[in-house]
């Protein structure tokens, strides 16, 4: 009850089935057992191998933007443990997550065994599923590979954090034919996602 008072309704999260599902599900459930003090902390909360949970708020953002439908076919990219799986998976259609880290992905089939998790790098996707209606990125990127963009449908829309230098904001974007553009419509302390780094420039 403290997260949704403190945190979610303080940020604007107000959509009933958000603060219900939030409310509801236990977040000591998705974390070590070292870390379940920590577990509704409006920090990000390290599961391990530089792998984060993301903030209550981040979550709440997140699936408040995304706005899921019945009708949605749904990709989440970064499953980790399995946290915002959990609470999208009843207000959709269908939902695959990917997650390149095995023992993140083995908890979070335990803790969510009606989502299909997929073992596949991150920054790929899963074509093999698409096209998606909804695709959302469960952590901070700074490029969004084409690979990616090509596994939306037209109109379907994408959620995710962006890391702009030291700035991290969420975006949205929604694909129309070839063209989608992210727009940012949140500054949040968003965990970096691993395998969506800027290529690096070459300095003389």
């Amino acid at each position: 009850r403290h997260m949704v008072d403190s945190q979610l309704r303080t940020s604007g999260i107000n959509e009933p089935w958000i603060i219900q599902a939030m409310g509801a599900l236990p977040r000591e459930n998705f974390v070590g057992a070292d870390r379940v003090a920590v577990a509704y902390s409006d920090r990000p909360v390290p599961l391990g191998a530089g792998r984060m949970l993301n903030a209550p708020m981040i979550a709440g953002l997140m699936l408040q933007a995304a706005e899921p439908s019945s009708d949605d076919h749904a990709l989440l990219i970064g499953a980790g443990s399995g946290y915002l799986a959990a609470l999208l998976v009843p207000h959709v259609a269908s939902l695959i997550a990917v997650e390149d880290n095995a023992a993140l992905a083995n908890q979070a089939r335990a803790s969510v065994p009606t989502v299909r998790f997929v073992d596949a790098a991150l920054n790929g996707g899963y074509p093999a599923g698409a096209p998606y209606s909804l695709i959302v990125i469960d952590g901070a990127i700074d490029v969004l590979p084409q690979a990616i963009v090509d596994q939306i449908a037209d109109g379907g829309r994408i959620i995710c954090g962006l890391r702009e230098g030291a700035a991290f904001r969420l975006a949205k974007g929604v694909k129309h034919g070839a063209h989608l553009a992210l727009r940012a419509f949140a500054d949040a302390e968003v965990a970096p996602l691993p395998g969506f780094e800027a290529a690096k420039e070459f300095v003389f």
